[in-house]
């Protein structure tokens, strides 16, 4: 992912240094646990920590560029770490990945670095669970108008609408934790996963101290279904950002103005037109969203890998792991400082749920005729007659008010009283339940 949708603390968990580190300690647990059975000698697995914590503490550029120059002659990336880590332990770097294969190296420090970035997901994804749920309480009770089909439908809350979207990113959430289960295994194996040149009491014992379970068969490879339930798991995260944050650009139109992203001090919209106040965060995350939704049809092709073993998918990962795990977090902060700032006018929501002269109250006064002996059939007739001549008359001469048009309508004048109708025209009562609804969702 480019610098500009790149946070320090994700991309650092990708970096070939954090890699690295993965990799020593790896090697140096298994080792420990090979002493432990008496498989090499417990001073030279000393020797391969201490020496290694030394050269992985100042592991520097210089370092880099030594690994990258032996690779450049292996062609193998693993067999230039562990000819590099050598040079810096010494004799007892013969016991180093003993009975391993590349493998149980690569896919059990790709685990880590999955888990590590699922974990800054999460955190990321309870601040834009605080911001929603803070910005829900505060307009649970303000007037809004709901649109079906982007038409004005009937009354809700503003508070309601957040709400959904909380509810949304918990179930997210939750997706996300399982798939961090999911991910978090370990797989030392050996050669095509039998176990025939290392105990896999290793095994156990390395993803014991790396916080892993065990992966069940690995057949030298951690399945790639787990891989692909991850990453469908952060498309759909995206795809609930890209919902939350087509709402604010809807509610940002100059037509609707209900809502908008917060507009800073000399922040500038338009090189041409001084006067713009764009939805350019969230439109971003629109942008993120797709890039991010696009790793996972490579994620699930991943799957599909030829008998034991093949490295299809390695080009494949060093691509998507990075870029959709730090674009998501990219985004799961953005969304959060967007929501945490939206700036709200409840005014403008009543005007524009008043602006169609009343017909948003339709659905209530049918019900109302219909408990007045109309039959449903009839009432439906009725109030959408009145409802369209309203409609078609909008700004126009001659033109009167849903409820005007009712009160003048034979069919309806004497039939329904005016405290009754003042009830199917009061917006309160679309907000009866919202109570309800929030400890449902919130408790």
């Amino acid at each position: 992912m480019v610098p500009r949708y790149s946070r320090p603390q994700m991309t650092a968990i990708w970096s070939p240094a954090n890699r690295f580190r993965i990799w020593f300690e790896i090697e140096a647990l298994a080792c420990e646990a090979m002493a432990k059975r008496g498989d090499i000698p417990a001073e030279s697995a000393k020797t391969i920590r201490e020496k290694g914590n030394v050269a992985m503490a100042a592991f520097s550029d210089a370092d880099l560029a030594r690994i990258d120059e032996i690779e450049a002659e292996t062609r193998h990336d693993v067999i230039a770490f562990l000819t590099w880590l050598a040079e810096k332990v010494g004799p007892d770097s013969r016991f180093v990945h003993l009975g391993m294969t590349s493998s149980d190296v690569l896919d059990t420090c790709l685990s880590v670095q999955m888990t590590q970035a699922a974990d800054l997901l999460l955190e990321d994804l309870d601040r834009v669970l605080a911001a929603l749920k803070e910005r829900a309480y505060e307009h649970r009770n303000t007037v809004t108008i709901g649109r079906s089909h982007a038409i004005h439908a009937e009354p809700t809350s503003f508070g309601l609408k957040i709400a959904g979207h909380y509810a949304e990113f918990a179930r997210n959430r939750e997706r996300l934790v399982q798939a961090r289960k999911e991910i978090a295994v370990c797989a030392i194996s050996g050669a095509v996963g039998t176990y025939a040149h290392i105990d896999p009491e290793i095994e156990e014992y390395v993803a014991d101290k790396l916080g892993l379970a065990v992966e069940s068969v690995s057949t030298q490879v951690i399945p790639r279904d787990r891989h692909a339930a991850f990453f469908c798991t952060l498309g759909v995260i995206a795809s609930g950002i890209e919902r939350l944050a087509v709402e604010v650009r809807h509610l940002q139109r100059s037509e609707v103005r209900e809502a908008e992203e917060f507009f800073h001090k000399g922040q500038k919209g338009s090189s041409a037109m001084p006067h713009k106040r764009n939805p350019v965060l969230s439109e971003n995350l629109t942008g993120l969203a797709r890039l991010i939704r696009s790793h996972v049809i490579p994620a699930l092709e991943n799957v599909a890998l030829w008998h034991e073993r093949d490295i299809s998918h390695s080009a494949v990962e060093r691509n998507i792991c990075p870029d959709a795990t730090i674009g998501l977090d990219f985004a799961l902060m953005r969304l959060a400082g967007m929501m945490e700032k939206l700036v709200v006018y409840p005014e403008q929501m009543i005007a524009n749920m008043e602006s169609l002269g009343g017909v948003v109250h339709s659905g209530e006064v049918l019900l109302t005729l219909a408990r007045a002996g109309i039959s449903r059939e009839d009432a439906y007739r009725i109030v959408q007659r009145n409802a369209m001549e309203t409609w078609t008359k909008l700004n126009k001469p001659g033109f009167k008010t849903f409820r005007e048009n009712l009160e003048a309508d034979p069919e309806v004048a004497g039939r329904v009283s005016k405290e009754i109708l003042d009830q199917a025209f009061d917006p309160a009562q679309h907000l009866r339940a919202v109570d309800r609804i929030f400890a449902r969702i919130f408790n």
